[in-house]
């Protein structure tokens, strides 16, 4: 399967600031700015801000984070969608690469007193963003899915909205809730777009039409 140049360009530019984000943090670079930002997303916190950020980050915790997932994979192979449940699976690889990369980085997460830290179920260190990046592969795949697969409709509209939504709002959540630095935030962000774009590429690539074209060159003289 090969990737389209502007497809190659994107994922090789979102590889690279993600590396160069990751050599910042491990020579502790970013400390200032981490901490800057905390502290402004935290000082303009209200009951209805501290509201929303729990909303959005409610999917991404356990036990509806290992719940919900699967159950969307299981709904697209009921709907009759194979290859969508297999992608929509691989998709959800994207915790798994968090979780590989937290145990090679290992750093800390934020504290109190220097930040405000709400009680949650955490685990694992801080960089990168678990959320996000699980977010962005998984769900920022489903919305890919649903503008493919699903018939326009408000269903289909409602659905893509709250999907951009939660993947807009769950990075300053992350931050605004004391779990994570900003840096942590920005590296998901970056890594869970790649990832995203090379699902996307292969979906594409391995629909049933793009398999029969590439026979069909491949048998006739040209």
């Amino acid at each position: 399967m090969k990737l389209t140049y502007t497809a190659e360009r994107g994922i090789a530019l979102l590889l690279a600031l993600f590396t160069a984000l990751l050599l910042a943090v491990r020579t502790n670079r970013t400390v200032a700015f981490d901490l800057a930002v905390t502290l402004k997303l935290q000082e303009r916190r209200t009951r209805a801000l501290d509201g929303a950020m729990a909303v959005v980050s409610w999917p991404g915790f356990p036990p509806q984070s290992r719940i919900i997932p699967p159950a969307i994979v299981a709904l697209w192979w009921l709907a009759r969608h194979p290859r969508a449940a297999m992608f929509q699976l691989v998709a959800w690889g994207g915790a798994t690469l968090s979780t590989a990369i937290k145990a090679a980085i290992r750093r800390p997460r934020p504290l109190p007193p220097a930040v405000r830290v709400v009680v949650a179920p955490l685990g694992g260190t801080s960089f990168p963003s678990g959320h996000v990046l699980t977010y962005v592969c998984f769900y920022g795949f489903l919305a890919f899915l649903l503008s493919e697969e699903v018939a326009d409709g408000p269903g289909r509209t409602a659905s893509l909205a709250g999907i951009a939504a939660a993947l807009a709002l769950v990075g300053p959540s992350r931050i605004e809730q004391g779990h994570h630095w900003a840096t942590d935030v920005l590296a998901s962000y970056l890594l869970g777009f790649a990832y995203l774009l090379v699902l996307v590429q292969l979906y594409h690539a391995t629909a049933p039409s793009s398999l029969a074209e590439r026979s069909l060159h491949r048998v006739l003289p040209g």
